[in-house]
């Protein structure tokens, strides 16, 4: 009976669990209803503001990682700025160099434009006088040939008069073919 009864009871208790914990899950679900229509506006409030903030915070970490983005854009840019600085400023050494060398070789051409002019100029004159030489000369030699061959005689007087001055084409029986 010994045995008997502790199996009963054994029944017995594990029975009233089963019915208690039926009721107490029972209970609970109705409770939690009723206490659901019965919100503290608080806690919505609360719950509204935990929302923002995990937004905030996403928003946040964007915005942070958007700085970075652009910082390094900015040393990028300030980086491509300073070369093209660099160029700028070695073009324009360039442009100044050409620039004075420009006007160095105009200056130079004017010079050599002068002389040449003025070499020019006595070069013209020298042929002229050379000309005259030739044509003297020609003359000479003509006159002298002419002499030569008795074709023209000169007629010298002796005196204290330059016997050039007194040269004067004589008259002879011979005529010029």
């Amino acid at each position: 009976m010994l045995v008997e009864l502790s199996q009963n009871l054994i029944l017995m208790t594990a029975g009233a669990f089963l019915l208690g914990w039926l009721l107490s899950s029972i209970s609970s679900s109705l409770g939690s209803k009723y206490k659901a229509k019965k919100r503290d506006a608080r806690d919505d409030r609360i719950r509204s503001l935990e929302a923002d903030l995990r937004v905030a915070k996403t928003d946040a970490e964007k915005s942070q990682s958007n700085i970075v983005k652009l910082e390094e854009e900015l040393k990028e840019t300030h980086v491509g700025i300073e070369r093209r600085d660099n160029v700028i400023t070695e073009q324009q050494a360039r442009i100044d160099r050409v620039s004075r060398d420009l006007k160095e070789s105009v200056i130079k051409t004017r010079q050599l434009r002068a002389e040449l002019a003025e070499r020019a100029t006595e070069n013209v004159y020298a042929e002229a006088r050379i000309r005259e030489v030739q044509t003297e000369l020609s003359v000479a030699q003509a006159s002298q040939d002419m002499l030569a061959t008795g074709i023209l005689d000169y007629d010298t007087e002796e005196g204290d008069e330059d016997p050039e001055d007194n040269r004067q084409p004589r008259k002879s029986s011979k005529t010029a073919t």
